[in-house]
């Protein structure tokens, strides 16, 4: 007998008690009625633990790659060696990390949070060394003009004009963990690809279909809370942009009247 018919009829057989849809039987891309039927019980535990993987391990290199950053800034020597090592880190296949780490820290969700950290490191630190060379030459002369020590100068000057760099940076960590986070169940670690590796529905359309549009949901709402949380800390620029705009539109009108 065909091996897909046998999947076929052996998904149907294991659906058949979640409802009696012909959509099921027939393997639809979207079975409403099974979603509406199995959303709480087979997605919601999933979804929290798979935002729980994303949150805590973003936040945790963050704080790794802030703190190499400033370890890092004065000593500039340190640099390369650790875009290096978190290089080296960041190339490792995700599949082959769970796996590496499983002899060392076992199944669970502390494997899985370590190599998600890890992937997160060079994305954050590699934006934030960016964005702190590119602070302009001027701000920073003012600063030592008002004689601000290198550290005030780094807290109150620098770091404030490399938050776009920085948040770019969290975008991009955030957005790529929530991706590879979904294979975490390989390391015991949960989330939403539980119900990809290793549930009864690997073979079922709607299944997959709703794994994934809760994936991307999850990434574009982190992506606008990092644009929000931009735009917060960056309101000064927004408003000496909206000063030189208005400045240009009084310059330009002031012309046309005089050639007027």
């Amino acid at each position: 007998m065909n091996l897909a018919l046998i999947a076929q009829e052996t998904l149907a057989e294991k659906l058949a008690g979640d409802s009696s849809d012909q959509c099921i039987q027939d393997n639809g891309a979207f079975c409403f009625n099974w979603i509406a039927e199995n959303f709480s019980d087979r997605y919601v535990t999933p979804t929290l633990e798979h935002l729980y993987l994303v949150g805590i391990s973003v936040i945790l290199g963050f704080v790794l790659a802030m703190g190499m950053a400033v370890l890092s800034h004065q000593r500039r020597y340190l640099v390369p060696p650790f875009i290096g090592v978190t290089g080296i880190l960041y190339t490792i296949p995700s599949v082959a990390f769970f796996f590496l780490l499983l002899p060392i820290t076992g199944r669970g969700v502390d494997t899985a949070l370590i190599a998600l950290t890890a992937y997160n490191i060079q994305i954050i630190y590699r934006n934030i060394v960016a964005g702190l060379n590119n602070v302009p030459v001027g701000p920073k002369d003012a600063g030592r003009g008002m004689g601000m020590t290198a550290r005030q100068m780094l807290w109150k000057v620098e770091f404030p004009l490399a938050v776009p760099e920085i948040v770019a940076g969290l975008r991009i960590a955030t957005v790529s963990t929530v991706a590879i986070a979904t294979l975490a169940d390989l390391a015991g670690g949960g989330g939403l690809g539980s119900q990809i590796i290793t549930g009864s529905n690997i073979t079922f359309k709607t299944n997959i279909v709703v794994v994934t549009v809760l994936a991307v949901g999850m990434a574009v709402i982190f992506d606008v809370i990092f644009l929000l949380v931009q735009r917060r800390l960056t309101r000064w620029q927004t408003a000496g942009e909206t000063k030189q705009s208005r400045s240009r539109r009084f310059d330009a009108a002031m012309a046309r009247s005089r050639a007027a």
